[in-house]
């Protein structure tokens, strides 16, 4: 798949009190920088948890979501950047 960056990549946030929009973005790239299988997080604005799914080791999944819709990892060696598809 072929991407556009639509900004810069941030360490994801390890919280829910910290989880990121990834600047508003509806398309996150999120890249596993580790050798271990790292949980993310997708919730609502208010915090309710939308679901969680699992970038394997050194893996990348890009995933869609509303603009106020956040995200927060397990570990900071998920990689999150605002992307969208050509």
């Amino acid at each position: 798949m072929i991407i556009t960056l639509k900004g810069t990549e941030i360490d994801a946030p390890t919280a829910t009190g910290t989880a990121s929009t990834v600047g508003s973005a509806r398309m996150v790239r999120c890249a596993n920088a580790g050798a271990t299988a790292r949980l993310v997080t997708l919730e609502e604005s208010g915090g309710t948890d939308i679901g969680t799914f699992t970038v394997p080791a050194n893996g990348v999944q890009i995933i869609w979501k509303d603009t106020t819709d956040k995200i927060f990892a397990a570990h900071a060696d998920i990689k999150l950047a605002a992307v969208a598809n050509n």
